[in-house]
């Protein structure tokens, strides 16, 4: 009895082993091999970025030319130092957010933190003021002048002189918050707003989202909002889509930043405000605006509450895929919005985490939302956070006019995507020796693998989620083409691990990927 104590005991613990290791981790060698195939494109990548809300109306209006520099750099800069360590994680877009005004109307608004009040460029007269949201005018022109070259303009609420309560949140219910007289107005502002800022700041604006996250009620008062139907988004569609030809403006619009994945392929407890990629681009239904031409070929939605535990998340990644594949099979997903909201057995959204735990889990959902969801895009939520949540890439102290900054462990694991993986680039299937899929690596070792058009480099992002396994790769194209030169860069808990840079002076050499790290391998050809 004692011996066979021993071989059970023996055998739960290789089981667990298997477990941490993310599966099977057997090769014919000491090193898992992955192989890019880059006969087997599977999206086009389109952009990596985040958004200008909330406090940088103040930080880039306010703050210290040399510290708005400084965040600038390390949202929007591919420079990289003395050593080649990465100055910044070159974000290749940007969301800029045209407020409702409800930072005019001060404490009246009702919203009780000022720094989620935002201002708006109409004046209750009708007349446009163009000196309004200068702060976050400065990102914008900072963000053109580093290449970002994916400029969305998003809406939380409409100006509070068209709302139905006169407020940027919503007295609650389905229907939109937007009276029904000001939808033409509204449409109106949007295009108007557009071109102004597209003239004066000498910037091109290439989306403009109309609605925000149009399944909540927004009746809390905590921010900008309101809720829309699907029937009122392809009206308001309908009506910025003349506007935008009328002043000959090429901004596309993007639909409809839905609150949560499932709301994209199914109603859900929704039935007026989900299934939105067959309502906006079936052409069975009533509200079906696929066919206007300057609405992008795209529905994105936020990955909010759908991470854990692992297997769920990857689940609704698998049905968020093949609900849109059976709409339209050339039908994008664009992923636009996430900070870690969530609180469960892995991750709580309250609490600063400048360290590798948060950008592990951030690593992971990236990796499960470009592989299994394909999303063409990923967006974070706050480039610059003053709070004590886990929801900026760069956090400063709450101060208006000056303050402490100071970067972060999941900027800089964001940036093993976003600094390497450049628009127009493809995701390619990676082929792993060890035969693990895709969807058992979940506490291991996680690989993706990119290309530009013209293949003239290999670039393998690998996320080891594990605590304790180092795991020794080699990585190479399937058709064993010969590397020019190979490169590393790593996040870690390390301090001085932010996308650090090493040289693999040997083309065949077999790689450690640490235990609770990011690491970008790239191959020139």
């Amino acid at each position: 009895m004692k011996i066979l104590g021993l071989i059970i005991s023996f055998l739960l613990l290789a089981h667990a082993c298997e477990k941490e290791n993310g599966g099977n981790n057997n090769t014919s060698d000491n090193y898992i091999s992955l192989s890019l195939n880059l006969n087997d494109k599977k999206q086009q990548i389109q952009s990596f970025g985040a958004s200008d809300a909330w406090s940088i109306q103040f930080v880039g209006k306010n703050w210290p030319l040399e510290k708005r520099e400084q965040i600038a750099e390390l949202l929007f800069s591919t420079d990289t130092d003395e050593n080649q360590n990465p100055k910044g994680i070159g974000l290749s877009g940007w969301r800029f957010n045209i407020g409702g005004g409800s930072a005019e109307q001060g404490v009246a608004s009702e919203i009780g933190d000022e720094w989620r009040r935002a201002e708006c460029f109409l004046n209750p007269d009708g007349t446009y003021n163009w000196s309004k949201q200068a702060g976050q005018r400065w990102f914008l022109k900072s963000a053109t002048a580093y290449g970002v070259n994916h400029i969305t303009a998003f809406v939380n609420s409409p100006p509070v002189h068209y709302t139905k309560n006169g407020k940027a949140w919503s007295g609650g219910g389905n229907s939109t918050n937007l009276s029904g007289e000001n939808y033409s107005a509204f449409a109106q502002f949007l295009a108007t707003v557009i071109d102004e800022v597209e003239t004066r700041e000498q910037v091109g604006i290439d989306y403009v989202s109309p609605v925000n996250e149009p399944q909540w009620d927004w009746d809390n008062k905590g921010q900008e909002g309101s809720p829309y139907t699907n029937s009122e988004i392809a009206d308001v569609t309908k009506r910025l889509s003349s506007q935008l030809i009328n002043k000959g403006l090429d901004t596309k619009i993007e639909l409809a930043d839905a609150a949560h994945i499932s709301y994209i392929y199914q109603y859900g407890d929704k039935p007026e405000r989900g299934n939105q990629a067959f309502e906006f681009f079936s052409t069975d239904s009533d509200n079906y605006i696929g066919d206007l031409p300057n609405v992008a070929h795209k529905i994105s939605g936020h990955s909010y509450y759908s991470t854990y535990p692992p297997d769920n998340m990857i689940d609704q990644r698998q049905q968020l895929a093949n609900g849109i594949l059976a709409v339209d099979p050339n039908l994008e997903f664009w992923q636009s919005e996430y900070c870690i909201l969530e609180g469960n057995d892995e991750i709580n959204g309250n609490g600063r985490d400048l360290g590798i735990n948060s950008a592990l889990y951030l690593a992971r959902l990236m990796h499960y939302d470009l592989t299994v969801a394909n999303s063409s895009t990923w967006y974070w939520w706050l480039a610059v956070s003053p709070y004590d949540y886990k929801d900026g890439l760069v956090y400063i102290d709450k101060n208006k006019t000056n303050g402490n900054l100071t970067d972060s462990k999941l900027l800089w694991a964001m940036g093993n995507f976003s600094r390497f993986i450049r628009p127009g680039m493809g995701r390619y299937n990676v082929i792993r020796s060890d035969n693990n899929l895709n969807e058992s690596v979940y506490s291991g070792l996680m690989v993706s693998g990119y290309a530009p058009e013209d293949q003239s480099q290999g670039i393998f992002v690998l996320v080891n989620y594990s605590e304790t396994v180092n795991y020794p790769v080699k990585v190479k194209t399937i058709d064993n083409r010969i590397p020019k030169s190979v490169k590393s860069y790593i996040t870690s808990a390390k301090s001085a691990d932010n996308l650090r840079f090493a040289d693999i002076s040997n083309a065949d050499e077999v790689i450690t990927i640490p235990a609770r790290s990011v690491v970008t391998i790239i191959l020139d050809f």
